[in-house]
């Protein structure tokens, strides 16, 4: 008589899908750790037909006016989510701890709530008197702002229902759990299910919803990947922790654009906005000095005016050091060995050091021709002409390569009181800038360091 053998049980990834027939801590297939659970068993049967909640109608009969979105109070914010707040719209922010996450949100909440609308914020990570010490501290108390200090999922549904806001605030989706539900808060089910429960509430009754969400060691949301498909806007709130500027990028966003970011300033009594944070990165000198040069990048749609810092030195190893910060290592290394190349200069006893000024991340190639030109005045000690800015890419065969959005980014350093500029050759929309500013246009990179005398002229 045959033996009947067990169907033993499948387990799937929550991350990507993948199956095996025992348990792993590690996915083989995404690497991702802790997301192999047991396979739900597979229902037998198909759907079928079911009421519906409200017929399909011709998209040109679609009400849209309860989706406009709706100013949230901060300037810089609305300009990242493309107007404002949408009701009903449910946004994810992310970002590393210390960052400022709470602090923002807890200012939009207040900023919501001054202006006669109701707004819940539900921590769970403080109690409601710690928050009320940060919101005194900052200046966010108003009556309208309701506080709530709860991590079971059931409460925060119950809050949501006495308080009935127009404004809900969840910091963070990972402390919330549910008792319906197996595993710990946090964990990949736990996450899964507490989103799609507070989503399911705000798109039902139009609560604009701002969920605070964890973040790995390499940057990204903690969590199963499906809570970003899940949500309408996933934002990145990142900053250096020597530095006060705070950058709000959106990732993902049904609303709106993703090539805008914000600018804020983490101070003492809370966080303001920076419309206008050029400053920041470019630093002042009594007396020009050698190994300096400023260039334009852009961070989406916004040019910034940002510094490039060189330092040379001879060295005392058989191995120049090459070291730089807030800039593409890789990047300098190659401008370094097309300078040795096509401009003769002499770098293989030199340690070279380079920097951006003000904390800032510059990994555009539109900063290549500034990169060059900060080295190659530090290593000749010319003083670069002080009016004067760089953009533009370097390649492997010394030619100076044109870059996007020039003519946005010359009005920029027009507007800060730039009056010269070496740009790429060929490149569009230069007849657009004002006759105030001298404009060089060169098509190799020597040809760029022949403007460091002084005679960048048109």
């Amino acid at each position: 008589m045959a033996s009947t053998k067990t169907a033993r049980p499948a387990y799937v990834c929550a991350e990507c899908g993948w199956t095996t027939s025992k348990w792993v801590g590690r996915c083989g297939e995404c690497q991702a750790w802790g997301t192999v659970d047991v396979a739900a068993p597979a229902r037998v049967g198909r759907t079928q037909a079911a009421p519906v909640a409200a017929p399909a109608v011709p998209i040109t009969q679609v009400a849209v006016e309860s989706a406009r979105s709706v100013g949230s109070g901060i300037g810089e914010l609305d300009r990242v989510l493309g107007g404002g707040v949408v009701p009903g719209g449910v946004l994810l922010l992310a970002g590393e701890p210390g960052v400022g996450k709470s602090t923002l949100l807890l200012e939009v909440a207040a900023r919501w709530a001054r202006a006669g609308r109701r707004t819940l914020y539900v921590s769970g990570e403080e109690s409601a008197a710690q928050v009320r010490l940060r919101a005194e501290r900052t200046g966010a108390v108003d009556d309208n702002l309701y506080l709530a200090a709860e991590t079971d999922l059931g409460g925060v549904l119950t809050h949501i229902e006495t308080v009935g806001p127009s404004l809900l605030i969840v910091d963070s989706v990972q402390t919330i759990g549910s008792a319906d539900v197996d595993g710990v808060p946090g964990g990949v089910t736990q996450v899964r299910e507490v989103a799609s429960a507070v989503i399911q509430r705000a798109k039902r009754d139009g609560i604009a919803t701002l969920l605070v969400g964890h973040v790995t060691k390499d940057g990204s949301v903690a969590g199963p990947r499906v809570l970003e498909h899940l949500v309408d806007v996933v934002l990145q709130f990142e900053g250096d922790r020597t530095s006060r500027l705070r950058l709000l990028r959106a990732v993902k966003n049904r609303f709106g654009p993703v090539d805008e970011i914000g600018c804020f300033d983490l101070v003492d009594d809370g966080i303001v906005e920076v419309p206008d944070p050029t400053g920041l990165f470019v630093s002042r000198h009594d007396q020009p000095v050698a190994g300096t040069c400023v260039t334009v990048t852009m961070e989406g749609r916004r040019p910034l005016l940002a510094e490039v810092q060189a330092l040379s030195v001879t060295s005392s190893t058989p191995s120049p050091r090459r070291t730089s910060s807030g800039l593409d290592s890789s990047r300098v290394a190659m401008i370094l060995a097309v300078l040795t190349k096509h401009c003769g200069v002499n770098l293989g006893q030199h340690d070279v050091y380079t920097a951006s000024v003000g904390g800032a991340r510059l990994i555009e190639p539109s900063v290549d021709l500034a990169v060059a030109m900060a080295t190659f005045s530090a290593v000749l000690e010319i003083v670069a002409p002080p009016d004067l800015v760089a953009i533009g890419e370097v390649g492997l065969a010394g030619e100076v390569r044109k870059v996007s959005n020039l003519a946005a980014r010359l009005r920029e350093a027009e507007r800060i009181g730039f009056k010269r500029a070496v740009v790429p050759a060929g490149s569009e929309g230069l007849d657009t800038i004002s006759s105030t500013m001298s404009i060089r246009a060169v098509h190799t990179i020597r040809e760029a360091m022949s403007c460091l005398d002084g005679s960048a002229a048109s």
